[in-house]
């Protein structure tokens, strides 16, 4: 059975008011206890407001020193002093897939991990070029140390979300 017309008109204002007039909710969720700690949850919020490569509107030079210094210090504890050393030296770290035979990710500081083939062998994408950016803003470094035990550890993950590039770029959530 059909709504009267009445009933009809009533259902589309309401529906035209959550959509245009009233302000649109964010997409924060409601605090957890725990986050009295002073722990942050930055994946809890949208970041899509921010220009890239910056970390946030009254982010000091001051800020942005001190959350370098402070990512600089996870990357070397999570790489360990060898690798981190390494990765000073040459400007990469090289891992080679355990997916694919023959391919070696090439991963660098705040730029696009590069998919190197050997000889012979077929590149799994058509272009030499991964792009993974962060959901929040994070220094180069500390990205870094994530995705380097991404494509150690989890390799089907980063298979899934990377999105192929014909060229190299610095990566946009990060700074």
């Amino acid at each position: 059975m059909a709504e009267e017309p009445s009933r009809l008109w009533e259902r589309f204002g309401a529906a035209w008011r959550r959509l245009v007039v009233e302000p649109a909710p964010t997409r924060q969720l409601p605090p957890e206890p725990s986050e009295s700690s002073g722990v942050e949850r930055p994946w809890r919020h949208r970041w899509d407001h921010l220009p890239k490569r910056t970390a946030g509107f009254g982010f000091t030079h001051r800020d942005y020193r001190e959350a370098r210094r402070r990512a600089e210090e996870v990357a070397r504890l999570t790489l360990g002093d060898d690798l981190w050393s390494r990765l000073r030296r040459s400007g990469h770290l090289d891992l080679p897939s355990r997916r694919y035979p023959g391919v070696t990710y090439r991963l660098r500081v705040g730029k696009r991990i590069e998919v190197l083939s050997a000889p012979g062998v077929a590149p799994p994408w058509p272009y030499p070029f991964l792009c993974i950016n962060p959901t929040y803003p994070l220094p180069e470094a500390e990205f870094f140390a994530h995705l380097y035990l991404y494509v150690r550890d989890n390799e089907d993950e980063v298979i899934r979300v990377a999105a192929p590039q014909p060229w190299d770029q610095a990566l946009g959530r990060t700074f």
